[in-house]
Order: structure tokens, then sequence, then C-alpha cells
């Protein structure tokens, strides 16, 4: 086809391959049919950096090792970790939307900062986790008597290992948070389904945060949240879903008020 300016255009067949002919001989090159990969590989590199920074940034954060009210100062941050800033930013703000960073905004610039561990958090903190694994309590007391009586098994050895401790002279807290997790996840991971354990498993970093950081002071009601222990266990040997559900969130309330005790005598951990 033809035009005043006397350029001519001619189109082979409607494949991808596509050349443009211009009078003065000068020709573009086919074009080539993207396969796709290559964007995808750079795709899978990104979202595994992400993932990457998210989870180590949140074990630094969790372990104490960025302190609660602490500046983050990204360029040091992807030093640490032997990554670019672009994914250490992204977890950031993956971080922020979780509660575990916050923004600090001034009239001349906004930074990042570890969140700090305060009374209110808790108190809005634990009974949401209570909830969380009052739901999947319910599904494990659901379930057959021959497994629930599995599961009492290697609820009561966790519990027996917390005893231990207590009759130690003197008691340690070293080990007590794994245990506690354990006792807990083990109820968690034997009822909920996916959504639940997803749920979970966001939340429950967030409470270790408190437990690391006062686990030391915590020690001292630890009898307490045994005895607690010993209600959970007993609801699911009995098969009681109303049972296990109260007994999870009164164990998750009461180690609240614990805590909240303990705050009030050593004082909130990056606020100011």
């Amino acid at each position: 086809m033809r035009n005043g300016t006397g350029a001519e255009l001619r189109i082979r067949g409607l494949s991808a391959l596509r050349r443009v002919t211009i009078r003065s001989g000068r020709k573009l090159m086919p074009a080539r049919a993207s396969t796709g990969k290559a964007s995808g590989r750079t795709r899978n590199n990104h979202g595994n950096s992400l993932r990457k920074a998210f989870h180590e940034v949140r074990e630094l954060i969790v372990h104490g090792r960025l302190s609660p009210g602490s500046w983050i100062v990204e360029t040091d941050l992807a030093r640490h970790l032997q990554m670019s800033r672009t994914p250490v930013r992204s977890a950031l703000h993956l971080l922020q939307r979780e509660g575990y960073v916050i923004e600090h905004t001034n009239a001349r610039k906004s930074r990042m900062m570890v969140a700090p561990l305060t009374l209110e958090d808790a108190a809005e903190l634990y009974p949401i986790i209570g909830h969380v694994e009052g739901l999947a309590g319910r599904r494990t007391a659901m379930l057959s008597k021959s497994r629930r009586a599995e599961i009492v098994a290697e609820l009561k050895n966790l519990n027996q290992q917390l005893r231990d401790i207590l009759e130690a002279k003197p008691p340690g807290a070293g080990g007590i948070f794994d245990m506690d997790r354990s006792f807990h996840r083990t109820i968690v991971e034997s009822g909920a389904g996916p959504r639940l354990l997803t749920l979970h498993k966001s939340i429950e970093p967030q409470a270790e945060r408190y437990w690391r950081l006062y686990a030391s002071s915590i020690i001292n009601d630890l009898h307490l949240s045994v005895a607690e222990h010993d209600e959970i266990i007993a609801a699911v040997a009995a098969g009681d879903p109303d049972g296990i559900e109260r007994a999870l969130q009164s164990n998750w309330q009461n180690g609240c008020a614990r805590l909240a005790r303990v705050i009030e005598i050593f004082g909130e951990r990056g606020s100011w």
C-alpha cells in the first residue's frame, strides 16, 4: 500500500514475525515473539528475595536483635542481609502492615522504626490469638477419640517439661517459650484448616516478641500457666469444644494480665 509520503509498508502474513521496509533500503529486524521466560525468572527472583528479606528481618525483630523503638537504616540492613535495597524496602512495608514496623513522620522526613512493645498492643494482640486458637481448638475437640488420645499424650509431655523447669533449682527461663509454643501449636495444627493456620502463623511471632523480652520475669508465674494447660488438656481429652475454646482464651487472657504486671514494673520497650 502506498501513500503520498512515498513510504511502503509490507506486512507478510499474520504471524508474529513482521518486517517493515522503508524505500531508503533500511530494514528493521523482524520482531521475535517473547517467550516470557526472562521476565518470569525476574519475577520469581524478586519474589524469593522479598520472602527471604521478610522472614529474616522479622526474625531480627522477634528475637530482639532489632530492638523495639530502634530506627531502621535501610542501607545498613541490606548490607547485613547481603541483599539489595529493593527487596528489603518491600519487606519493611509488609512488616509495617503486620505491625512489626511503624513509620515515624515529621516535617522534614519519614523513617521506619521497630514497633515498641506496649501494654495497649499486648492487650489487643493476646485476645486475638486466644480467639484464633479457640477456633482451632474446637476442631481439635471434634477429632476421633483415638486421635485426641495421641494429642493429649503429647500435650501432657510438653506440660511436664514446663513443670520440670519449675522444679529445677534455680528455675531457668531457657526453653520455656519453645515448649509453650509447641504446646499451643500442637492443638492448632491438629485442628486448624489452611486459613486458620495462615492467620495464626502471621500473629504468633508478634506475641513471641513479648515472650522473649520479658521471659525472665514471667517465669515467676509459670505455675499458673501450667495449671491452665491442665484445663486445656482435660477439655481435649473429653472432646469438649466449648471447654477447650474457653480454656485457650482464658490462658491467653490471663497471660496478658500477667504480662501487663511485668510491663508495669519494668516498663514498655521502645516506647517514649
